[in-house]
């Protein structure tokens, strides 16, 4: 198995919100997207793509193709090591809720062997919190923070009785995070019959 060394930086917001993990080189951009679900935390609840150049991966809708368009290919039909060889590409972008549009660069800082004991997916580094779910995107964030640091700001209470008073932007629950990720590699780990079951 070779692992795959990632940085994921969410664009457009501040302060910086990044994720360095490893995960496996083959796996699915569907199990992925999971994994990129966790580590930030959002909630898997919009719909995602990852992009490459001029491909496009996620979940393909049939009546949503328009002409000069890329295709929207299944993420659950191509790995990250596919992905790569498709394009060339070490940085790609993963775009999460097509509404709020966030976009993510995902960037392969290395591939090495797997640490022995080492359980996979795996977070190294977590810096900033991910924003909330359904804020507005990048414009929408700023707004919030702007609101959330201001007692006078004319939308304090609002924010305050939306998401609660304690959001702090530069604090990750990074136990959290690996608890999420540890159900993922166990999930990942179990037979495949067992997990049809599931």
């Amino acid at each position: 198995m070779i692992i795959a060394r990632l940085k994921v930086t969410l664009d457009h917001v501040e302060p910086a919100v990044v994720r360095r993990l490893e995960v496996p080189f083959d796996i699915k951009l569907s199990d992925l997207h999971l994994v990129i679900q966790a580590v930030m935390p959002w909630w898997n609840y919009h719909l995602y793509e990852f992009r490459a150049r001029n491909h496009r991966w996620g979940l393909p809708d049939p009546g949503s193709h328009w002409p000069g368009m890329p295709r929207v290919l299944p993420a659950k039909g191509t790995s990250l090591a596919g992905l790569i060889a498709t394009t060339g590409a070490k940085t790609f972008t993963y775009i999460y809720d097509f509404g709020d549009d966030w976009e993510h660069k995902v960037k392969i800082e290395k591939t090495c062997e797997p640490a022995p004991g080492a359980i996979y997916p795996r977070l190294t580094e977590a810096r900033g919190r991910c924003p909330p779910e359904d804020v507005g995107g990048p414009w929408g964030y700023a707004e919030y923070l702007e609101a959330m640091a201001d007692p006078n700001h004319e939308r304090h209470a609002e924010m305050i009785e939306w998401r609660g008073p304690d959001f702090d932007p530069n604090v990750v629950d990074v136990a959290s995070i690996e608890k999420e990720l540890a159900k993922l590699a166990r999930r990942w780990s179990r037979p495949k019959r067992a997990r049809k079951a599931a």
